[in-house]
């Protein structure tokens, strides 16, 4: 095995899609797949002995099911990342695995190219978040902050507006389509840009807001009013 393989671990209670995944992934030379878990309590397992890097995790499962399983690996290796492997019909069960410290999730339909892309793309720090549940956690994450400032400080309007970073109109642009959940490809047509100029545009309200990665990035412009 390369040391710079990503180490993933494939869970699915379908021998099908499991061995099916095994075989697509492991032609990937940047992927090293250590292990296949048939369900929640046998990927624990396989987490203790391997520390795999990325895990692929099922939502419905018997014994133990997708997100209790990515709570208990989440509590006890936070290093660890995972993806949840849905179909669409079971969206509304992502919102629980991403409370429970999933990274995100992707659909079984997508194409394996994607599918590598992203477990790369989450192992190197990203997250994968559609547009629609990235809205509905932030909505929620808007409401918890505005009534525990109003507690804190109680002021609500004196709010940090977004030249307290530097930040030029184009940058806000692209900071609201990231903190709407927007991937560099979606940004980039809804802004008429390249991606290399959205990436650019990213790196620098990185750098002028000192924050590492969406999630944060997000997470200070809605805390301190720049959108």
């Amino acid at each position: 095995m390369n040391s710079n393989q990503l180490k993933l671990l494939l869970v699915d209670d379908q021998d099908l899609i499991r061995e099916s995944l095994h075989i697509v992934l492991d032609m990937d030379p940047e992927i090293n797949v250590i292990g296949l878990a048939e369900n929640g309590h046998a990927a624990i397992k396989q987490c203790e002995e391997h520390q795999p890097d990325v895990v692929l995790m099922d939502i419905h499962m018997p014994v133990m099911d997708g997100v209790e399983a990515t709570r208990q690996i989440k509590a006890t290796w936070p290093h660890i990342r995972v993806i949840i492997l849905t179909t669409f019909q079971e969206i509304s069960y992502v919102v629980d695995a991403l409370g429970a410290g999933a990274e995100g999730y992707l659909l079984k339909a997508i194409h394996p190219k994607d599918l590598a892309s992203g477990i790369k793309w989450v192992h190197q720090g990203g997250t994968l978040i559609p547009q629609d549940i990235a809205k509905m956690l932030v909505q929620e994450a808007k409401g918890a902050q505005a009534s525990s400032t109003r507690e804190a400080s109680g002021k609500t309007e004196d709010t940090v507006r977004s030249d307290a970073y530097g930040l030029s109109e184009r940058e806000v642009q692209v900071l609201q389509s990231i903190a709407d959940g927007l991937s560099n490809k979606e940004i980039a047509e809804k802004l008429y840009l390249s991606e290399g100029t959205v990436k650019n545009y990213i790196s620098n309200i990185y750098s002028k807001m000192d924050v590492r990665d969406r999630i944060q990035a997000s997470k200070k412009a809605h805390e301190e009013g720049l959108l």
